[in-house]
């Protein structure tokens, strides 16, 4: 007997996840807040915080895709902060916690860059590498088989008032070699396995988008 997991989506843009679910003929619902008691809660994009009772009714049900390589670019504008402190690009999907984007990681990807990006054309890049991230992490986390990784390293946290100290000169069209702070060096790949180690689950670090 096949069962059929609910799936409550938070998210201002739920359908590439809708689609994701369908394919293994599980049902997906949009909301914008937790109700009819679904098999699992899955963010992206999500504004609010999920605060308790709903972390411990869905303690280990409640996931999150965020558009950096966790634990770097923790918070709000993680692609901007990527670009203006030398942080390594990539997506991740991780457990949601009590804290801001500190949950155990289940899978994620570091996602290749070049100078000629803007905010916004390295936004879009972000956003299509944590779509297809969920899409082939779902059959395996959807059956209890995904791994989970507690988040190792400092890595960074950001604030929606932090940006108000960055210049954005043409808003999200921004070239981002107008972004780099002196005297920051950009991570690579070496810093972001030294950091977080190597994931054993199929859809770390070891694969690029």
């Amino acid at each position: 007997m096949v069962f059929h997991r609910q799936c409550l989506i938070l998210s201002p843009y739920p359908e590439p996840l809708v689609q994701s679910i369908g394919a293994t003929g599980d049902k997906a619902f949009v909301s914008d807040r937790i109700e009819r008691d679904p098999d699992w809660v899955i963010c992206f994009g999500h504004q609010g915080l999920i605060r308790e009772p709903e972390l411990t009714v869905f303690k280990d049900r409640i996931v999150n895709l965020h558009i950096s390589y966790l634990p770097w670019g923790r918070g709000t504008d993680p692609n901007l902060w990527a670009w203006v402190n030398g942080e390594p690009h990539g997506v991740t999907l991780h457990y949601v916690d009590a804290g801001i984007d500190t949950g155990d990681i289940i899978a994620q990807r570091l996602v290749d860059m070049d100078g000629s990006e803007t905010l916004r054309s390295s936004y879009d890049k972000l956003h299509k590498a944590a779509v297809a991230l969920f899409r082939d992490a779902w059959p395996a986390l959807r059956n209890g088989r995904a791994p989970r990784t507690p988040q190792s390293g400092e890595g960074s946290s950001y604030r929606l008032r932090d940006r108000d100290r960055i210049a954005l000169p043409q808003g999200w069209d921004t070239p981002v070699s107008q972004l780099r702070r002196p005297g920051h060096r950009r991570r690579d790949r070496r810093d972001a396995e030294s950091v977080q180690g190597r994931s054993p689950n199929p859809h770390s670090d070891a694969d690029r988008v």
